[in-house]
């Protein structure tokens, strides 16, 4: 039946609708569809399993066991009266220890709640890990949430208010290692992130100060190693590098601002996010990372030799060589804030004392970025030719 004999049929059926269609076009099925039934009790699929599978009884116990230590500390946490660090220490210790009698995993005596989470971290599930990183902050236990952030535990799946809670706790050491630990953080996350460390209370401030002291040992700890005698010429070189790297991100920088290296050093900072992020600032935050880009820029022009150093991280152990924002992020995102908020930024006076600072400063990038583009484009050319050269080199040594 052709398409033209099917509509023809269908417009003449005489079929009475009990209710009006929602399209101009009835389409009428054939009478044997609408006389289908179910075989099978929908009601009940979806709680019928395929034949021959079932859960393992080693996994049973172990979900048994997250759900009594759920429902136990769910309880402790709704009345905190004689709830305190001790007891949930102990009880995530119960857990942790019966969970290895299950799997066969002996727990040492000496084995601290570090050692312990990166045993037996990846059993507690998606309810369990949530309460005990809500008891933690509530508590104020930060050993167990570092070590749950560092092992790789806290998600976004997990996480919910956990950043809005550690700034109100004013824990940057915190907010920090979620930085540089956690995958996928959310955009809301970035905003509170970027929001804090650009205009930090004076109460906060002081938390700030400690990370200050964590980049000045790597830069110290860094210029040690280039001095040592020795070692081999390419450690020391190494050595020197980050040292020169790690001085150029800690000189100048402000506590907050150095906890800042930490955000726009994310790899999965893109623009979309980026701009997301600037356009839930106020004037006075913007005008505060229009300064902190700056400061980059002018550390950049000053110290044109300065490159990334990854392998200060993972040969040397140099781990805020991983922290330090490159160039071309720190112009890509200047130029971003500028172009995105340019209309509202035109009008403040101190924007435009900023911008003349930076003038020479970008005269004199972009005129280095043309001569090594040109450089560049003549070692490319001597490549080819020399490929060209012992291509023919090669061809007349075969035909003699």
């Amino acid at each position: 039946m052709s398409l033209l004999e099917t509509i023809t049929r269908a417009s003449a059926h005489k079929t009475h609708f009990t209710s009006d269609s929602n399209y101009p076009i009835l389409l009428n099925p054939d009478p044997i569809l609408l006389n289908l039934k179910s075989q099978i009790n929908i009601s009940s699929l979806l709680s019928k399993c395929d034949d021959g599978w079932e859960i393992s009884k080693l996994d049973l116990q172990i979900i048994e066991l997250g759900q009594k230590f759920s429902k136990a500390l769910r309880r402790k946490l709704k009345n905190l009266s004689g709830f305190g660090e001790i007891e949930f220490l102990e009880m995530l210790d119960g857990f942790f220890g019966s969970c290895g009698e299950k799997i066969g995993v002996s727990v040492g005596e000496d084995d601290g709640v570090g050692k312990l989470i990166g045993k037996f971290g990846s059993l507690l599930g998606v309810d369990v890990l949530g309460l005990v990183l809500e008891g933690c902050v509530v508590l104020e236990i930060w050993e167990v949430l570092e070590s749950l952030i560092v092992f790789g535990f806290v998600t976004p799946l997990v996480s919910g208010n956990l950043i809005r809670n550690l700034i109100v706790k004013g824990r940057s050491e915190m907010v920090c290692s979620f930085l540089k630990h956690v995958k996928d953080v959310q955009l809301g996350d970035f905003v509170l992130i970027l929001k804090y460390f650009l205009s930090p209370s004076r109460e906060v401030y002081g938390s700030m100060v400690s990370l200050r002291k964590v980049w000045e040992g790597d830069v110290l700890e860094a210029i040690e190693k280039a001095d040592v005698k020795g070692v081999g010429g390419k450690v020391r070189n190494l050595a020197k590098e980050a040292a020169v790297l790690l001085m150029i991100a800690y000189d100048g920088f402000s506590a907050n601002e150095l906890c800042l290296h930490y955000l726009i050093a994310r790899e999965d900072l893109d623009e979309g996010v980026f701009l997301s992020c600037v356009s839930k600032l106020n004037g006075e935050e913007l005008m505060s990372l229009i300064r902190y880009l700056g400061k980059w820029l002018r550390k950049y022009e000053r110290f044109p030799q300065v490159y990334p150093c990854p392998k200060g991280s993972s040969v040397l152990g140099l781990n805020a060589c991983n922290w330090v924002p490159t160039l071309a992020n720190v112009v890509k995102y200047f130029g971003l804030v500028v172009d995105e908020h340019f209309s509202s930024l035109v009008l403040q006076l101190e924007f435009h004392e900023e911008l003349r600072s930076l003038e020479r400063v970008a005269n004199l990038l972009s005129s280095e970025a043309t001569v090594c583009s040109t450089v560049t484009n003549i070692v490319k050319t001597l490549n080819q030719n020399s490929k060209v050269y012992t291509h023919f080199y090669w061809l007349k040594c075969s035909v003699i």
